[in-house]
C-alpha cells in the first residue's frame, strides 16, 4: 500500500508523480481529502482548493485551478480518488480513504511527536524514542570504529 502511493504511478500512457510520506504537501492533500470522505455527491475541484490551500499556508485566491487539478490528477492515477462519471466532481476510493487515515495518523501519532522527542534540547534521559535513538547512535559509531572511519 505504501510503496504504490510513495512511488511515481503509470496507468497506460498517463503518469502521475509519487506522494511522498512525510511532505508537508502529500500530508496536507491527504487531510484535506479526509473531509470528503463521506460525501455521497463527492467533491470538485474548487472543494478541495478551498481546504487545501489553507493546510498548505497559502490564500485559496492564489491555488490555481490548473495546480489542483494536476493534484486530482496524481489521487486519480495512484488510485485514491474517482471521477464521478458524467459530472466534474470526484470521490474518495476506499483505498484512498485508508491510506489518507493511514498516512494522516502515522504522521500524527508517530513521526511528529518522536522527531518532537529527539529535537529537545532537553529531553527526558529514559524516552522510548531517545533511548533507541542512543541505541542506534551507539551502533553505527562502533560501526564506524570497526571500519576504521572517522566518526
Amino acid at each position: 500500500m505504501i510503496t504504490a502511493v510513495t512511488t511515481p504511478a503509470v496507468v497506460g500512457t498517463q503518469r502521475a508523480s509519487a506522494l511522498p510520506f512525510g511532505t508537508p504537501r502529500t500530508h496536507a492533500l491527504l487531510a484535506a481529502l479526509l473531509v470528503f470522505g463521506l460525501l455521497p455527491v463527492g467533491f470538485r475541484n474548487r472543494d478541495l482548493r478551498a481546504h487545501l490551500a489553507p493546510l498548505l499556508g497559502l490564500d485559496p485566491a492564489l491555488m490555481t485551478a490548473g495546480r489542483m487539478s494536476y493534484e486530482l490528477r496524481r489521487l486519480r492515477l495512484h488510485g485514491l480518488i474517482e471521477r464521478i462519471p458524467s459530472t466534474h466532481r470526484y470521490r474518495l476510493t476506499d483505498h484512498g480513504l485508508a491510506t489518507a487515515i493511514f498516512f494522516t495518523r502515522a504522521h500524527a501519532r508517530l513521526i511528529r511527536p518522536a522527531l518532537a522527542e529527539l529535537a529537545d534540547p532537553d529531553p527526558p534521559p529514559t524516552g522510548p524514542i531517545r533511548t533507541a535513538f542512543n541505541r542506534l547512535n551507539a551502533q553505527i559509531d562502533r560501526a564506524a570504529q570497526h571500519a576504521h572511519l572517522a566518526a
